[in-house]
């Protein structure tokens, strides 16, 4: 017989633990499984392998709600953070509910039946089991490739080509001499750590700049509030000082953007050589959080390159040689490994067919509801985090609506719930308010947003506070139903 569940959350990374975390405590009375395709939990934290992998937002926002980070380091590198979500997990017996290597394939809802069918993948073998209510928490991109750009003469080079999400656990870099293509957070991370294992020399080629801020990889709040608090208020004074903090640098970045640019690159020059370029290889065409700002904790980038063990070149690639690259200036830069941090393919679901009765949805026929449900599609949310604060908080956030949903739905009988489109009356945006390349190159497949709440978030956790937290759950929005069929839309 098909097995099932009340609710099957899929992932089993910061997103799939909050949730499972909150269904157990706010909805002990369901049954509940998590599904992940890996072979231990952490999702990102798990998957990434390369030199120097750390947070790029604090751990007292990234850290869950119900279990503080009691360290006072503020940007934490992978292995801990692995370490701290197998913790939350352990001690909550969240990890009993774990079944590994699961990968869902297909989803399908039944009006008729008022359930998913889940078509999942076991170690090879194909297996069913049906829920009343799916939760995605798989993220955002593709676990299975990095973007990598088409360069031309990129099979005559004749070192190693890395891309850093399939980064391998044997390589020798010692003494070589490195170019990292990118300027993203990858990128940043990198090159410090690089240099610090022994990499001869190491360059960042950069088609065009990223915002790099730096940090104390030590909150000195942290310290003194972990010694004179109890483990719960010192977790409280920080989570909130570090809420209160990065929403007032993300809010003045947006309103005064020229204020905060100057900033930033006078961070960077003070931090860099006499007479170095840094509006060049610091100062990027687009205003401060247009795309997500690097962190360098302790200036640790910076460092790097005013020793003389790192630079950065801005330039555009015209091939790759035998040797190295040949630039857009004619330049050619010597290399033995060539590390592509190119940047992710986003997918959504972990690339499952998503159906309703037969017929494949296409996401971006939909439009997302408070950022977490899309219409069209009965009993089913999903996390996508910030983009401009700690993915976590909205983690946490939409795993709380999703109980409150549940537990609403159980007390007034309700079977089904299934956000409805709003048609003409709500301007089409799109769905996330960021504009690095991955997302840019997958705006046809995404779902849309709309220009009004709830169809449009502000990435604001105050105000989400507001409209996700102390929200109503009956919104004309959405659409509940007792009988055996969802309403149709």
């Amino acid at each position: 017989m098909t097995e099932h569940l009340d609710v099957v959350v899929v992932g089993a990374g910061i997103s799939g633990i909050s949730a499972a975390w909150h269904l157990q405590d706010r909805c002990p009375s369901k049954s509940y499984a998590v599904l992940e395709r890996r072979d231990d939990l952490g999702g990102t934290w798990d998957l990434f392998k390369y030199p120097g992998i750390r947070s790029d937002s604090d751990m007292f926002t990234l850290g869950f709600r119900f279990k503080p980070w009691e360290s006072s380091t503020s940007i934490a590198d992978g292995a801990s953070i692995k370490a701290y979500i197998k913790e939350a997990a352990a001690e909550n017996g969240i990890d009993k509910h774990i079944r590994y290597r699961h990968k869902v394939l297909a989803a399908e809802w039944s009006d008729a039946e008022d359930r998913w069918t889940l078509t999942v993948d076991n170690d090879g073998q194909r297996q069913e089991l049906t829920c009343s209510f799916l939760f995605a928490c798989s993220g955002y991109y593709n676990y299975d490739e990095g973007y990598l750009p088409k360069f031309e003469g990129y099979d005559d080079f004749a070192g190693t080509i890395i891309h850093p999400q399939h980064w391998p656990e044997d390589l020798d870099y010692v003494g070589k001499k490195i170019v990292v293509i990118g300027s993203g957070a990858t990128a940043i991370t990198l090159i410090p750590s690089l240099v610090k294992s022994g990499a001869g020399h190491v360059t960042m080629l950069q088609r065009s700049p990223s915002y790099v801020g730096s940090l104390p990889l030590s909150d000195p709040f942290a310290e003194q509030a972990n010694k004179w608090l109890p483990t719960k208020a010192a977790h409280t004074a920080n989570r909130w000082k570090w809420i209160a903090f990065s929403t007032f640098q993300y809010q003045f970045s947006r309103k005064f953007p020229r204020q905060m640019r100057k900033t930033l690159l006078t961070m960077a020059k003070r931090r860099l050589p006499q007479g170095y370029d840094v509006e060049k290889h610091f100062g990027p065409s687009y205003n401060p959080w247009d795309q997500r700002l690097c962190l360098a904790p302790n200036g640790d980038l910076f460092k790097t390159i005013r020793k003389g063990q790192a630079d950065v070149v801005t330039d555009t690639i015209d091939r790759f040689t035998k040797t190295g690259i040949k630039l857009g200036s004619g330049q050619e830069i010597e290399a033995d490994i060539i590390i592509t941090a190119t940047g992710l393919n986003l997918q959504l679901f972990g690339g499952a067919e998503i159906r309703r009765n037969g017929e494949h949805v296409e996401l971006n026929d939909t439009m997302a509801y408070k950022g977490m449900m899309l219409t069209g599609m009965p009993n089913m949310a999903f996390t996508i985090g910030y983009t401009n604060a700690s993915w976590t908080l909205k983690a946490d956030l939409v795993s709380e609506f999703v109980c409150r949903v549940i537990n609403y739905m159980d007390a007034n009988g309700y079977a089904t719930v299934v956000p409805q489109h709003p048609g003409n009356s709500v301007d089409e945006r799109p769905l996330m308010d960021f504009t690095p390349g991955y997302v840019l190159r997958a705006l046809d497949y995404l779902p849309k947003a709309g220009h009004v709440s709830p169809w449009r978030l502000k990435q604001n956790y105050f105000m989400d506070l507001q409209l996700i937290r102390r929200g109503k759950v009956d919104d004309e929005a959405l659409a509940f139903a007792k009988k055996a069929a969802a309403l149709a839309v």
